[in-house]
């Protein structure tokens, strides 16, 4: 079913001495955070090797964190090697020092705390109504389908950031603070560097899920969320957008609302200093596509100097 391309491992609350991914460069610590805003989650924090509290360290959040490391434990045994692709820049001292924060998702939640809250709360009700009955049809929500991304976003700035923070050595500050995802992930990365452009300096959307639904048929969201990105999108003086897209599988549905989202970026200022788009035609929507192209977004939010200047 074509919806279990975008659906992921289930979560377990408070697996407190689960498996960890197995990983070829740098180590995992494992949090089991309990939210206000959200059910718990694991969250899985990767260090480089050689981390040393005597170093300060940028901070990639990205979604999805049950994928990102381990194929062995993925429901389709497929990962994105944030390890091997992070230590290989590092090595080369191409990007900063880094440690990434792979937040898990919720499978059966995933869409309701990865859809855009905002933008679907300026549809009529009738365009929410044919949303929810889209999402039910391929499975996607059940009953009444009502977003929850703001809260999920709050989740990350008002305490899981905190929270990383206090507990590792890291910078805190925007310039230092990037946000990542594919799909759903990558859509409401957007949002949170919409939301909250004073918390993050750059976001990667890979395969960005525009349409929220499985069909472009009768489907108002993505030009809701055009309009509200048009509205929303942080100054390109002091933040960094990539994205990207293949033309296989659910990649087939983007390409032509991707143009539109250049169109709004370019109209913004931002230039190819603050800002990259590449197709990759051929591709599709998995973890080994993303995998292949990772080096790409990494390399270009997290050069080594920061700053956009």
């Amino acid at each position: 079913m074509i919806l279990r391309l975008i659906f992921l491992l289930a979560l377990t609350p408070f697996i407190s001495f689960g498996q960890l991914p197995k990983v070829s460069n740098g180590n995992i610590e494992r949090i089991n955070f309990a939210s206000q805003f959200v059910l718990p989650r694991n969250v899985d924090v990767w260090l480089p090797e050689g981390y040393s509290k005597n170093k300060k360290y940028s901070v990639l959040y990205m979604q999805d964190g049950q994928m990102l490391y381990d194929p062995e434990m993925t429901w389709n045994h497929q990962a994105w090697n944030v390890d091997d692709v992070m230590a290989k820049l590092i090595k080369e001292k191409t990007v900063q020092n880094i440690i990434v924060v792979g937040i898990w998702n919720n499978q059966q939640l995933r869409h309701t705390d990865y859809f855009p809250q905002k933008p679907f709360e300026g549809l009529t009700q009738p365009q929410k109504d044919t949303i929810k009955s889209q999402l039910i049809t391929a499975g996607a929500a059940e009953g009444n389908f009502n977003p929850n991304s703001d809260n999920y976003l709050k989740f990350i700035v008002k305490e899981l950031k905190p929270y990383i923070d206090k507990k590792y050595s890291v910078h805190r500050d925007r310039e230092h603070t990037f946000i990542a995802g594919s799909s759903m992930g990558g859509l409401v990365s957007l949002y949170a560097i919409c939301e909250y452009p004073d918390i993050f300096g750059g976001a990667a959307c890979i395969s960005t899920h525009w349409p929220g639904t499985f069909t472009l048929k009768n489907n108002p969201f993505p030009e809701a969320m055009l309009e509200y990105f048009e509205a929303h999108i942080p100054s390109s003086r002091d933040h960094k957008l990539y994205f990207d897209t293949g033309d296989q599988t659910l990649d087939a549905m983007y390409p032509e609302i991707q143009k539109k989202a250049d169109n709004i970026i370019r109209k913004a200022g931002y230039s190819e200093k603050q800002w990259k788009t590449f197709y990759f035609p051929g591709e599709d929507h998995s973890e080994k596509a993303w995998s292949k192209r990772l080096f790409q977004p990494l390399k270009f939010l997290l050069t080594e100097k920061t700053g956009l200047k």
